[in-house]
């Protein structure tokens, strides 16, 4: 799959493509359905099938004191759509000569002559351009006159058919620790993609010794214990998850720090693939070390027992992602 960045040079291969456009941060369900039609329509036409998409988030660039939580930064997010099929995602970097660019001029140099679309398919709340006056009406109006043919797809609801998909209702199941949730509406299992980096080392006094990654800026997944799994290619080993500020040990920032079950060793420097598969309790202060250590056995023998029972017969592997995740295609 190719990946490209601004305004690099386009591969003769991707032009002439069926390309579905937005942000598609979480590419839940509800964005794979977009994706699905676009893929089977550029199968039916013969070419390419591809996604434009923006980094960073446009509400990053237009309110950069608030972080936005991603549910799926740049990397995570172009590994879903390969898993979506795509041959390949086109970046567009979403800075201040991208905000101000009128529309019709956006959809005339970026998608018209950069990458010759066929056929652009879009969800129905899709807006760009200058003021976000760009809508699907607009869209299929310039495809009329520039010679490419739009879909619009409509609002997708979940199985109750009811709820829609919506990014912004992940990241609040996210932040209040409903990964299992959240996995049912992403039709995955929601992951960090990070890098073991030094910590204070106080988990080995504990005979819990764990790996530390840095959460993104504007990453608030619900403070607490999680049973996880975490991935470094193709070797896999449950984990024993904690996101919190320690408050045991009087500290106020939040980190995360994984307990590998049946592991020894040192991974600095290693990125890992940390998949979130359950939540079992809530952060909390212990009156000492030898209470939090208590507990800490206590938690990591539940999180066994959930994770033997997820691996023996993984529910979320009824869902295409999921099933390329469990795999570890993903």
């Amino acid at each position: 799959m190719h990946t490209i960045f601004d305004n690099r040079p386009v591969p003769a291969e991707c032009r002439g493509a069926v390309v579905a456009i937005g942000n598609y941060d979480g590419v839940h369900r509800g964005h794979q359905r977009l994706l699905a039609d676009a893929r089977e329509e550029a199968a039916r036409r013969g070419v390419p099938f591809g996604v434009v998409t923006f980094e960073p988030h446009p509400r990053t660039f237009f309110r950069p004191d608030q972080p936005v939580f991603r549910i799926t930064p740049a990397e995570m997010k172009v590994r879903l759509l390969r898993g979506c099929g795509a041959d390949f995602v086109s970046i567009l970097t979403f800075d201040r000569t991208l905000a101000s660019k009128e529309a019709e001029t956006f959809v005339r140099e970026e998608l018209v002559g950069r990458l010759a679309v066929s056929h652009v398919i879009t969800g129905y709340d899709f807006h760009f351009g200058k003021g976000r006056k760009g809508s699907p009406d607009l869209m299929m109006r310039l495809g009329r006159d520039l010679g490419f043919s739009v879909t619009v797809v409509d609002q997708v609801t979940d199985d109750s058919g009811v709820a829609p998909f919506a990014s912004s209702a992940i990241r609040q199941e996210l932040r209040h620790g409903a990964v299992e949730i959240a996995a049912e509406q992403l039709g995955y299992r929601w992951t960090i993609l990070a890098t073991v980096v030094p910590g204070d080392q106080r988990g080995r006094t504990l005979g819990f010794p764990t790996i530390n990654v840095k959460l993104d800026d504007g990453c608030e997944p619900g403070e607490g214990i999680y049973a996880v799994r975490v991935r470094r290619g193709e070797t896999v080993w449950r984990g024993a998850g904690y996101i919190g500020k320690r408050p045991t040990f009087g500290k106020t920032d939040v980190v995360l720090e994984v307990f590998l079950l049946n592991f020894s060793g040192d991974l600095y420097g290693e990125q890992l693939a940390i998949e979130f598969i359950a939540y079992i309790r809530g952060d909390k202060a212990f009156a000492d070390v030898e209470a939090l250590t208590a507990q800490m056995e206590k938690d990591v023998a539940e999180i066994d027992r959930v994770l033997a029972r997820v691996d023996a017969d993984d529910p979320i592997a009824r869902f295409p992602l999921g099933k390329l995740q469990v795999e570890g295609r993903l």
